[in-house]
C-alpha cells in the first residue's frame, strides 16, 4: 500500500503504478465494508471538491456528491453552461480560482479533441489535486468500479477473459474514453482482453498499443477481433457497449450513417449463451435498451450493472480520501 497520494491528479490510471492502483482499490473495499456495517468515515471533514460539468451526469455527479457528503465534507456543483466558464472563464483561471476555494476540483468534459487537453490545462494551474470525471479519452473511476466488480464476483482477474466489444447505439456518438480506459487496466491485471468491435469503430493506436504492452507485462493477453460473435466464446465477462466512430466518421451524421450498418451488434441472449456459463454481464449505464442490449439479458441472471454502478461511489471515496485527505 502507499501513502504518498496526496495531492496527486487522477486523469489517466496509466499514470498511476500498480502499487498506487491497489491501494485505491485497498482502500475502495474498505470504505464499502464500512458503509455496509454503519461505520462512519468523515475523513474529509470541512473538504470541499468543486464538480465542474461540460456534460450531462447522471451517477458521475450522484456518486461524487454522495461520496463526498458520506466523507464529511461538500461537493460543490458547477454546471458550464450556467456559469460564465462557457462564455469567459480560461482553464487557467479555473485552476489557479478553484484549486484557491476548494481542496480538490473534478472535472467531466468529453468534447473530442478537448477533454483531455482542458483537463491537464487547469491541473497545471491549480495548487489541489484534479480528478477526471471523464474526458474524450479516459473514464479512471468507471474503470476502477469495473475492476472492483470484476474482483468481487470472479475474484483474482488474472487469467480471466473479457469481451469488451462495441454494440449499436441508436443515441449519440458515444465516447471512446471506457473501453480505452477499461482495455489499459485490464490489461495491467494479467487479464484476457479481447477488444471487440467492427473496422470504422477503432481507437487510438498509441492507447491500444498501451493496452498491448500492458498484457506482455503482465502475462495476460490482448487481442483485437472484429466478429462479435468470436469475441463472446468463452468470456467470463461481457462489457458491450457503444462508442462513436470518432477516428473515421466526419461529423455526427456520418458516424450515425456508419452505425446503422452494425444494428445487429446487440448484447441479446443468443450472445449471452455463447460465452461461459457463469459469465457477467457490465455495463457503464445508461444503455439503450432493446438496441444496445436486450431487457432479457441487462435484466436477467448475468447482469450486475447495478452492483457496477454501486462501485462508483466507493471507488471513487477512496480516490477522493487518497488525494485530498
Amino acid at each position: 500500500m502507499q501513502t504518498h497520494l496526496h495531492g496527486k491528479d487522477l486523469i489517466d490510471l496509466q499514470e498511476w503504478t500498480r502499487e498506487e492502483v491497489d491501494t485505491i482499490l485497498d482502500v475502495a473495499f474498505q470504505l464499502k465494508r464500512e458503509r455496509a456495517l454503519g461505520i462512519p468515515h468523515p475523513l474529509l471533514r470541512d473538504r470541499v471538491l468543486a464538480m465542474l460539468f461540460f456534460f450531462s451526469s447522471t451517477r458521475t455527479r450522484a456518486s461524487f456528491e454522495a461520496g463526498m457528503a458520506q466523507l464529511g465534507g461538500h461537493a460543490q456543483f458547477i454546471e458550464s453552461r450556467t456559469t460564465q466558464i462557457s462564455h469567459g472563464d480560461t482553464a487557467k483561471e479555473i485552476g489557479e480560482i478553484l484549486g484557491r476555494y476548494n481542496d480538490g476540483i473534478a472535472i467531466r468534459n468529453v468534447d473530442w479533441g478537448l477533454g483531455n487537453r482542458y483537463i491537464r490545462e487547469v491541473a497545471a494551474a491549480s495548487r489541489v489535486p484534479v480528478l477526471n470525471m471523464q474526458c474524450d479519452l479516459f473514464h479512471p473511476h468507471q474503470s476502477l468500479a469495473d475492476l472492483m466488480t470484476i474482483m468481487e464476483k470472479k475474484g483474482s482477474p488474472k487469467g480471466r477473459t473479457i469481451a469488451i466489444s462495441w454494440a449499436y447505439a441508436a443515441s449519440y456518438q458515444k465516447p471512446i474514453s471506457v473501453p480505452v480506459d477499461l482495455a489499459r487496466l485490464t490489461t495491467r491485471y494479467g487479464m484476457n482482453v479481447r477488444l471487440v468491435h467492427p473496422p470504422e469503430f477503432r481507437l487510438p493506436e498509441d492507447l491500444v498499443a498501451q493496452a498491448a504492452e500492458n498484457a506482455r507485462t503482465s502475462g495476460g493477453s490482448f487481442e483485437v477481433m472484429d466478429d462479435f460473435d468470436a469475441g463472446m466464446k468463452g468470456a467470463d465477462i461481457v462489457y458491450a457497449k457503444s462508442w462513436g466512430a470518432l477516428l473515421t466518421a466526419k461529423d455526427e451524421e456520418d458516424g450515425a450513417a456508419i452505425a446503422k450498418k452494425y444494428t445487429d451488434w446487440i448484447a441479446d441472449e443468443r450472445r449471452i449463451a455463447m460465452a461461459a456459463e457463469d459469465a457477467i454481464y457490465m455495463h457503464p449505464l445508461p444503455a439503450d435498451r432493446g438496441i444496445e442490449v436486450a431487457d432479457a439479458v441487462i435484466d436477467g441472471p448475468h447482469s450486475v450493472v447495478y452492483d457496477e454502478a454501486e462501485n462508483r461511489i466507493h471507488a471513487q471515496k477512496a480516490v477522493m480520501a487518497l488525494t485530498m485527505g
